[in-house]
């Protein structure tokens, strides 16, 4: 399985993700452009020493990221979206997409994806914390796995 965040934001949420995906070995795919650099205090900070047991792919576009991940499915999160990620039937094999901090995914990037998932939440609210998102459908989709090889 793997975690893409499109053209994120927020060092110090990427850093809590690259902490993530290594302490339950996903791989994290990250979409250009990023608003922060790699070498970024608070996404070293964010993320301790997990920086070098993580597995991170950079790519310029989207469609750079789909051409490398034609065999799985590409599933997004959304506000936007109607299906709730806890109706969704994960695959180990599944991609699961994230957007930028301010503004969410594009309808056109969600338009390219095979599911578009949202969170419950208030209706009154704008959005969850993309740390957070992202830990709320990853511990859903590996619980769905049954955790393998977590203890």
């Amino acid at each position: 399985m793997h975690i893409v965040l499109y053209e994120p934001e927020i060092p110090q949420n990427t850093g809590n993700i690259i902490r993530l995906c290594a302490n339950v070995g996903l791989e994290l795919d990250l979409v250009e452009p990023l608003g922060f650099s790699l070498q970024d205090k608070y996404l070293r900070r964010a993320g301790l020493d997990y920086h070098d047991s993580a597995v991170i792919h950079r790519h310029p576009t989207f469609a750079d990221y789909l051409t490398s991940r034609s065999s799985s499915r590409v599933i997004a999160f959304s506000t936007k979206a109607d299906l709730c990620y806890h109706k969704f039937s994960f695959d180990v094999s599944d991609s699961l997409v994230f957007g930028p901090e301010s503004r969410g995914l594009p309808t056109s990037i969600f338009n390219q994806c095979d599911a578009v998932l949202r969170l419950p939440m208030r209706p009154s609210s704008r959005s969850i914390n993309l740390s957070n998102a992202v830990s709320i459908a990853v511990f859903e989709a590996l619980r769905q796995q049954g955790f393998k090889g977590l203890s």
